[in-house]
């Protein structure tokens, strides 16, 4: 891991679970990862121990796999436990939900058991904002409100299976379920890239054998050992 030669300025944005600070240089930002836990649209709070050093460790590893297969992402550098040098995007307004398996609100609002297989992955739109607790949006409302044009919404779509196709793979090759997860993409450049963060806070993640909950479930439904449950994503993740 190479010592950052860039000069950390000042705090440019703080959100629930991350800090991006801006640097000397104009295309890049410092990313750092916090501790602090929400669910619920930020109604439960707590922190989770170490949360952000695994978060971090996590993210650069599977940021790295996905620009070793030809993905696109925000990513430069781990600097540190806690901290990675990031391209400065400007964020599309716009989660992509992927889902492999029905779960969470999917489930509930279709009223089927969580773990039922889906046929073929199903991709979903989510409006960015904490405010309205993020709510689900189609193609026509992304266009109509500019939130991101039609080929955007093409290439983050596009880039979400292919980016599916590689994570469930290499999840899998670690005794781990892809459940379901949330990807951000932002413009960097003229070119849509991912952004964000890879981790348990943002998947679903279940132990191949046991389906055991590895992830933020276990700090939304408390079901106890939730810093074993990331501790145990990092080990898997890092082998």
């Amino acid at each position: 891991m190479e010592e950052m030669t860039l000069k950390k300025l000042e705090k440019l944005y703080e959100g629930k679970a991350k800090i991006l600070y801006e640097t000397d240089d104009p295309d890049l930002l410092v990313q750092y990862f916090k501790d602090e836990a929400t669910a619920f649209n930020a109604k439960k709070k707590g922190i989770i121990r170490k949360k952000g050093e695994i978060n971090n460790a996590v993210s650069s590893r599977i940021f790295k796999y996905l620009e070793e297969n030809g993905i696109r992402t925000h990513f430069v550098e781990q600097l540190n436990e806690r901290e990675m040098l990031v391209k400065r995007l400007d964020i599309i307004p716009v989660e992509v939900i992927v889902r492999n398996i029905a779960a969470g609100s999917l489930a509930k609002r279709l009223g089927v058991e969580e773990g039922t297989e889906l046929r073929e992955t199903v991709l979903e739109f989510c409006y960015k904002s904490d405010e309205l607790g993020d709510p689900f949006i189609n193609e026509y409302i992304i266009r109509a409100f500019g939130f991101a044009t039609g080929d955007e919404i093409t290439e983050m779509s596009e880039a979400a299976l292919r980016i599916n196709g590689l994570l469930t793979r290499f999840f899998d090759e670690r005794g781990i379920i892809l459940v379901d997860y949330k990807l951000e993409f932002g413009r960097h450049k003229g070119e849509v890239l991912l952004g964000d963060e890879i981790t348990p806070d943002g998947c679903r993640l279940w132990d191949k054998e046991t389906h055991e909950r590895l992830d933020k479930d276990r700090f939304r439904r408390d079901l106890g050992k939730v810093e074993e449950a990331y501790e145990e994503v990092l080990r898997k993740v890092l082998a």
